[in-house]
């Protein structure tokens, strides 16, 4: 408990006063001294006693698109045998505090209450400690009590709909188109052929040689597996935002639709995921963290050159000027190769197909129609 600014005015008052009547011998002074005591002891006689309830608090989801609703469910139970009077309940959001009005409550009695959370803004925010507050009528004195713990509220970027890159990384030696969709095994039948010396016999198609009489054997190859790398340049403020939103409206369409993914950028991280939901989430929740780090570093890191790296798609989405020569390097790797480019006007790179424009949603439509 504690006195608040204007109790300790109030108290500096009284005390003032209190020696002014003493000193002069005014009994009105003294009476105003007094009456200025009384006020900031019967103030701290009413918060003097803190709020004895049950607490709990929930956030949904705890995974939002930037812009969408996030709520907080307040569950207030007087669990004592006393009437609880009244106080407030502030939730701590990043930077900001969401206030909520509890009333008071009989014994055993509950109340629930929702609150909207802020999501203007992209990033990892901790919602909490819970402050429990309670003030006298004249705001003299206050008791505070935080209570639970905190939680996080992740606020992903804004994702647009989007096409998925096709593009697959040969899982062996042998040649193979991308698969469009799930792969059903490590081998796809590619053909039935005659049977030439040297073949393997466990292969032989006893079917279709009964039927043709000659013996005949099944050709298999290895399906591309598709994968998706994708370069986030961080090197530049401006247009940042918009080069996240098509990061992960590209990563977030890719791995639902069965492509492991890669996330790279020219600070140093080099994130790698299968595929699937849980994949999606792990990329979108390291693009809810992403910082320009202006630096004076290259835009190509030198693990996009790794024998390991390559294969499959590559997307590059570049906010500054691009070293469209470095870039060229990286098209033999990459069978398929697409640049988003939000800062560098008239970028040429020879073999990638690159789209220009100030915004995400104005790219990645472009992008919609060039793939359709």
């Amino acid at each position: 408990m504690r006195l608040t600014r204007r109790g300790v005015a109030v108290l500096v008052l009284a005390v003032v006063l209190l020696g002014a009547g003493i000193l002069v011998g005014h009994p009105m002074v003294r009476a105003l001294g007094g009456i200025c005591v009384g006020a900031v002891l019967v103030a701290v006689v009413l918060v003097g006693r803190r709020p004895r309830v049950a607490v709990s608090r929930e956030v949904y989801p705890d995974r939002v698109e930037r812009g969408r609703p996030a709520l907080a469910r307040l569950l207030v139970r007087n669990e004592g045998t006393r009437r609880q009077a009244g106080f407030t309940a502030g939730d701590r959001v990043g930077s900001g505090v969401r206030t909520v009005g509890v009333r008071a409550l009989a014994p055993g009695a509950q109340a629930r209450y929702h609150y909207e959370l802020p999501t203007e803004r992209r990033g990892r925010f901790e919602v909490g400690p819970l402050v429990l507050e309670r003030t006298d009528p004249l705001g003299l004195a206050r008791n505070r009590l935080a209570s639970g713990d905190p939680v996080m509220l992740w606020v992903h970027p804004r994702r647009h709909p989007v096409r998925a890159v096709s593009g697959g990384q040969p899982r062996h030696h042998h040649e193979g188109r991308a698969a469009d969709d799930a792969l059903h095994g490590s081998l796809d039948l590619r053909e039935v052929r005659e049977y030439v010396p040297g073949d393997e016999v466990r292969h032989l198609h006893w079917k279709a040689t009964a039927r043709t009489g000659r013996l005949m054997v099944r050709e298999f190859a290895d399906p591309d597996q598709p994968r998706l790398t994708l370069l986030l340049d961080t090197r530049q403020e401006r247009g940042f935002e918009e080069a996240v939103e098509v990061a992960a409206s590209m990563l977030n369409a890719a791995a639902l639709s069965g492509h492991r993914c890669r996330l790279v950028t020219p600070a140093g991280l080099d994130l790698s995921t299968p595929d699937g939901p849980h994949a999606a989430r792990r990329l979108l929740d390291e693009l809810c963290v992403a910082v320009p780090e202006p630096a004076q570093v290259p835009l190509v890191p030198p693990a996009l050159s790794l024998a390991r790296s390559r294969g499959g798609a590559l997307v590059v989405v570049a906010t500054g000027e691009s070293d469209a020569g470095a870039l060229t390097r990286l098209k033999p790797f990459y069978p398929v190769f697409t640049v988003f480019s939000l800062g560098d006007k008239g970028m040429v790179v020879p073999g990638a197909r690159v789209l220009e424009g100030p915004s995400a949603s104005g790219l990645l439509q472009r992008w919609n129609g060039v793939v359709a």
